[in-house]
């Protein structure tokens, strides 16, 4: 007769206050000892650190961060931990292990979820979406921390200026403001940063690595986020607009900073001359004009630059390159500010207009260098001769004369000149080239201006009229020429 062996029932041991099972009585002790010290109002708050959680099991597993008996300890630091494998792990901090590597870009990880997190950049995976607006995130916890934005929630504030937070890090980190700490340091230049994130990625600037590239024109950049904001240029997407007048924006700073124009703000100010501006980095870079400090230097030539941007852009004075072409005549330029507002030629837009004379401009800084003349107002002045200005680098082109500076040459005769424009132009002599031409009969300038003046001769235009007798011309030179006619 066969017998079969009867497996005895397994005990459960069933918590009375939330019918939690288990297997071993002294689980179900430990369970008691825990919930015993959690609060059991709907609020699940910590104290230490000033978070609150979602419900109640989340807080227990939190709560075990304060209660756990830290039995491992580091050889290193002798830092204590709660397990083996978190002391392993921050060992490896210590030793510069990596042990898990990108297969796409062979940057090195120290955990495998850290890893595989990292190649959803190369792969562009975004599992995690926001069920409000649709954007997605590599990390379930960026993508919980991003619906606060939409529910307005920040539960961590400063306890010195009281400013809130989404994120526990962003608040701690914000207090270093405070208190003037930058534990992080650039090995190179000696650099502080709040941020160790921000440190790594400043290291890029010394190494010249810029990991993350553009599918479209292959350009590169040190930052992912600034890899696919720079990808929107090709797209045209702007996905935050205005308020008020509905104008698109690739950066949500730069829509933000964009409604001051309305509002009128101005919050931050130069310490010496009381000036406001809509944005923080232009107001230390003004300050620069008081402090003569021009941190960027051309490469070829020296000349020292109050911002990065402005000193790239004449670099390519040098180098020759135009990166950016009118999509209508394909000129070339430096800036692509420059190539859309000159791109307005052609459509005839200008969107700018003076609130006196009503005349329009292509350019905000015409429009308001402009108004000057009704005023009167020359705010820049030559500390030789005295002579006003409306623009400074007008005046700054203008002090060359006194000091004989001639920074721009020609390649073919070497020529000096003052501006790059009227070298560029002087080129054209030796080249033959006439890039503008008559829309009537066809004949070539090597100068925009001069086009548009002999145009005059077709329309019978003479916008230049003398203030004595009334006759009209079509230059001022000779305007002004005639006049003195009537001075003899």
């Amino acid at each position: 007769m066969l017998f079969t062996e009867q497996k005895k029932p397994i005990k459960k041991f069933t918590c009375t206050s939330c019918s939690h099972s288990f297997t071993r009585k002294a689980d179900l002790k430990r369970h008691k000892e825990r919930n015993r010290q959690v609060p059991n109002d709907e609020e699940f708050k910590c104290t230490e650190y000033s978070c609150s959680m979602q419900n109640k099991s989340m807080f227990v597993s939190h709560f075990e961060i304060h209660t756990r008996k830290k039995q491992c300890t580091s050889k290193v630091c002798q830092n204590r931990f709660g397990s083996s494998t978190t002391t392993q792990r921050h060992v490896k901090i210590h030793t510069g292990e990596r042990p898990y590597t990108c297969n796409v870009c062979g940057k090195g990880f120290t955990r495998s979820t850290h890893c595989r997190a990292h190649k959803r950049i190369h792969t562009r995976e975004h599992p995690c979406t926001c069920n409000v607006c649709g954007k997605g995130f590599i990390w379930a916890s960026d993508c919980q921390i991003h619906k606060r934005i939409h529910t307005g929630e920040r539960p961590y504030t400063c306890n010195v200026c009281g400013k809130g937070f989404t994120r526990s890090t962003h608040c701690r980190t914000h207090k270093r403001i405070h208190t003037g700490e930058s534990p992080y340091t650039c090995n190179v230049c000696g650099k502080g940063f709040i941020w160790a994130s921000d440190c790594q990625i400043h290291k890029r600037i010394h190494t010249g690595e810029r990991p993350y590239t553009c599918n479209v024109c292959g350009k590169g950049f040190t930052r992912s986020t600034h890899c696919r904001t720079h990808e929107r240029i090709h797209t045209g997407e702007r996905p935050y607009t205005c308020n008020v007048c509905g104008k698109g924006f690739i950066w949500a700073s730069d829509c933000q900073n964009h409604k001051r124009i309305h509002t009128g703000e101005r919050p931050y100010t130069c310490n010496v001359c009381g000036k406001g501006f809509t944005r923080a980095t232009d107001c230390r870079t003004h300050e620069r004009i008081h402090t003569g400090e021009r941190p960027y230097t051309c490469n070829v030539c020296g000349k020292g630059f109050t911002r990065s941007a402005n000193c790239r852009t004449h670099e390519r004075i040098h180098t020759r390159l135009h990166p950016y072409t009118c999509s209508v005549c394909g000129k070339g330029f430096t800036r692509a500010t420059d190539c859309r507002t000159h791109e307005r030629i052609h459509t005839g837009e200008r969107p700018y207009t003076c609130n006196v004379c009503g005349k329009g401009f292509t350019r905000s800084t015409n429009c308001r260098t402009h108004e000057q003349i009704h005023t009167g107002e020359r705010p820049y002045t030559c500390n030789v001769c005295g002579k006003g200005f409306n623009l400074a680098s007008d005046c700054q082109i203008h002090k060359r004369i006194h000091t004989g500076e001639r920074p721009y040459t020609c390649n073919v005769c070497g020529k000096g000149f003052i501006r790059s424009t009227h070298c560029r132009t002087h080129e054209r002599i030796h080249t033959g080239e006439r890039p503008y031409t008559c829309n009537v009969c066809g004949k070539g300038f090597t100068r925009s201006a001069h086009c548009r003046t002999h145009e005059r001769i077709h329309t019978g235009e003479r916008p230049y009229t003398c203030n004595v007798c009334g006759k009209g011309f079509t230059r001022s030179t000779h305007c002004r020429t005639h006049e003195r006619i009537h001075t003899r």
